[in-house]
């Protein structure tokens, strides 16, 4: 029976109080990436506002809100709504992205600048949404505005491959902007990884192209599935030493490559290289020969055994014997 100073009721003590804190931790469990910007998309093109969600992920509890000159606007909602001009970008993916909530908004126009949050919500009251910590921050150029000093142009959206594979996930900056380094990422946000830097250290197995003074693009090296995420370039303004644009990011998948049916094949190829259809025919029968002497060698053996010289007669019988009575 357990006591209060038995081991066993300071085990339940322990027991409850590590479930009580899994109970606060399960409402933790989600975390939200999405890339801070700013980027610029010109009227009438197409933005792609990317987010993630790390940890448990519901569709009818996600949705993305705007923030600009104090005002607040739902663009779209997972769970219902009908908002023209804006698609998941989970629709447009061959394979299913589990936890992204990437959109799509098409034909952009001025009013489409400001800030945009991807939030979780309750869906029980008015303002559900958390406190708007981070966002994308989002620059429009117009048709009469003067060129943008700097434009950041990820061209691939979502990149599949396998394990050992090498990937090439391409950045084109056009124009000078500030001075500052371009960076790469995995990630976004506080916990975002450095991947790439033109002007200083880098990642193991990333190597630059630099086909032209505008290429940053990067290669990755015999990738395993620990590589897989979403990839951004990243422009920084060194005398501020803070981000100055970004581009849309790529999302990289990476699956597992199959070995058995592939160790399989080898095999066959080398028996097949050491031993062609004819040789192979000829040593077949070469074997069961031998099987059938070593077969008849070992009955010979064992009649001989069988033989007990201590027997008064081992002779075989002649004619006469097996007909007398």
């Amino acid at each position: 029976m357990c006591t209060p100073t038995h081991p066993c009721s300071r085990l339940l003590v322990l027991l409850l109080v590590l479930s009580g804190a899994s109970e606060q931790s399960d409402g933790n469990e989600w975390q939200v990436q999405q890339p801070e910007g700013p980027m610029l998309v010109a009227e009438g093109e197409t933005l792609l506002l990317r987010c993630t969600f790390v940890g448990s992920c519901l569709d009818d509890m996600i949705k993305w809100v705007k923030v600009s000159n104090q005002d607040q606007q739902e663009i779209y909602n997972f769970k219902h709504g009908i908002f023209p001009g804006v698609t998941p970008m989970i629709q447009r993916t061959l394979e299913p992205l589990n936890c992204d909530y990437s959109i799509y908004i098409h034909i952009v126009t001025r009013e489409h600048a400001g800030t945009y949050h991807c939030v979780r919500f309750d869906g029980l009251s008015e303002h559900p949404e958390k406190k708007l910590d981070e966002g994308t921050s989002v620059l429009v150029k117009g048709a009469g505005d003067s060129e943008p000093d700097l434009w950041i142009i990820q061209p691939q959206e979502l990149v599949s491959s396998t394990t050992g594979d090498t990937v090439l996930l391409n950045c084109t900056v056009l124009g000078n902007g500030p001075p500052g380094p371009i960076r790469w990422f995995r990630g976004s946000g506080l916990s975002r990884e450095a991947i790439y830097n033109f002007e200083g250290l880098s990642h193991p197995n990333v190597t630059a192209v630099r086909a032209s003074n505008s290429d940053f693009s990067i290669l990755l090296h015999g990738i395993s599935t620990e590589y897989a995420g979403t990839y951004y370039c990243v422009k920084f303004q060194r005398k501020l030493n803070r981000q100055y644009l970004s581009g849309q990011g790529t999302r990289l998948r990476v699956k597992a490559k199959p070995s058995a049916p592939q160790e399989t094949e080898f095999i066959n190829e080398r028996v097949a290289r050491i031993f062609p259809s004819g040789l192979l025919s000829v040593l077949t029968l070469v074997v069961l020969g031998l099987k059938a002497v070593t077969l008849a060698a070992f009955l010979l053996a064992l009649a001989v055994r069988r033989r007990n010289p201590r027997q008064e007669d081992c002779r075989t019988p002649g004619p006469a014997e097996l007909y007398s009575f």
